[in-house]
């Protein structure tokens, strides 16, 4: 015989709002399985027990009963975080049952309410019971560019999503708004206040000032430029390798020059994708005469790719390009946008996702891949980095990134035999 108990599961949240301030948990208390005549959500709940059957052999029957034990106490958490990897036994604070599948883990992929299965065994019975929990999004926007230096000239229209940049944990589409005036018309200095708000209501806020100027001033460059010589005496040495990675900005490079010169490996852009791809005009040379000098070399993309569709289109493109040519590094992922990451209506959770396809799919053509990134976005966007290679950009002379990396690119104003213009100097440990 067969029965269903209607059973329920009441959630309450507060619905948060303003800017800045701490997301404060819920106030109700926690939720209970235990059913009141006035509850109107309904759960499915079945019971076995073991019976005696012929030959002593157990035999389960299905026995119909009006509702699960009163007795059976089973408390939530009020919520749980979005894409937080949260089982059953994390989910569920109090109890008097033995959870039979607390090891599952709960569906936190969307916000709202979500539904799992509870298996649990009180009094030597058998409970199958659908359950519920509130998956919320309470992790404001992080701000990746403040704008510190925004500046447009006199006439521009001002857009804030043009000189800031932010990203969302969930949200795909952050809302910037500002108080304050620019007064595109007048050349001078404009203090606004702005926030960025996601759907949730979470809220980052900041200030910066605005430049309008008749005419936007050239960069000057006073870096000091550093020597492979001085480069090799200050960072070579054991389980390590010195090296450089190119691009056509380098333009015809001598490679057997920067060979005898001491260095390693080269790690050369082997294209761009900005909704299509286009291969580095020197890359087929460099590639080539790199090999023939006798460096190890390895090879790079600077994407913009946005969807997964993109990053499958990536990783074949790079794969018809090699044709199978053996790299002594990863493929490498180089994805540096984030100056207005808004405006690729991604989310922090997408991209990581997006480089961990790339990663899948380069190994589906027999290659691996490595992440790319700088400090800063190392600390507070990549939270995949733990389970791949990594190369860190970061320009000092001593870095102090805590985080695991392979590869460490500590100048763009590197200076080489058989290369005229600037080169980024790398360091690759090998143990």
């Amino acid at each position: 015989m067969k029965f269903t108990k209607a059973t329920a599961f009441i959630l309450s949240f507060l619905l948060l709002t303003g800017c800045s301030k701490p997301v404060a948990k819920p106030a109700s208390a926690p939720v209970s399985t235990t059913t009141s005549p006035t509850t109107t959500n309904v759960s499915q709940t079945s019971v076995t027990v073991a019976t005696e059957a012929v030959a002593t052999q157990p035999a389960t029957t299905t026995m119909a009963v009006s509702e699960p034990p009163a007795e059976a106490l089973i408390e939530g958490k009020d919520s749980i975080e979005v894409y937080s990897e949260t089982s059953i036994n994390d989910f569920i604070v109090n109890t008097n049952v033995e959870l039979l599948n607390g090891d599952e883990l709960i569906d936190t992929s969307q916000t709202g309410v979500v539904e799992f299965p509870l298996t649990y065994i009180y009094n030597g019975t058998t409970y199958n019971q659908s359950f519920e929990c509130l998956v919320q999004d309470t992790i404001a926007p992080t701000l990746l560019n403040s704008g510190g230096s925004a500046m447009i000239e006199t006439g521009e229209a001002f857009e804030l999503t043009n000189v800031v940049g932010v990203a969302d944990n969930y949200d795909r589409n952050v809302r910037l708004t500002y108080e304050g005036t620019v007064n595109s018309s007048v050349a001078g200095k404009y203090p606004i206040h702005a926030y960025a708000t996601d759907a949730s209501g979470n809220c980052t806020d900041w200030n910066l000032t605005v430049t309008v100027t008749d005419e936007i001033p050239q960069a000057e460059d006073n870096n000091s430029r550093l020597s492979f010589e001085s480069f090799q005496a200050n960072y070579g040495g054991e389980n390590r390798k010195l090296g450089i990675d190119v691009s056509k900005w380098q333009g015809d490079i001598d490679f057997n020059a920067v060979k005898n010169a001491g260095c390693d490996f080269a790690i050369m852009r082997i294209g761009t994708y900005y909704d299509e791809h286009s291969m580095d005009k020197f890359y087929q040379d460099n590639i080539r005469k790199a090999k023939e000098a006798g460096l190890e070399v390895g090879v790079y993309l600077y994407t913009t790719a946005n969807t997964e569709a993109e990053i499958k289109e990536n990783a074949k493109w790079i794969a018809d390009q090699l044709g199978g040519q053996k790299l002594d590094f990863p493929v490498v992922f180089d994805w540096e946008s984030f100056g207005n990451f808004q405006q690729y209506e991604m989310s922090i959770h997408d991209l990581n996702s997006y480089f961990e396809l790339f990663n899948s799919e380069m190994e589906n053509y027999g290659y691996s891949a490595m992440l790319y990134s700088s400090k800063n976005f190392l600390n507070n966007f990549w939270y995949v980095k733990n389970d791949y290679p990594v190369w860190l950009a970061h320009y000092t002379d001593s870095t102090d990134y805590v985080g695991d990396y392979d590869m460490w690119q500590m100048s763009c104003y590197g200076k080489i035999d058989g290369i005229n213009a600037d080169v980024d100097l790398n360091i690759l440990y090998t143990d």
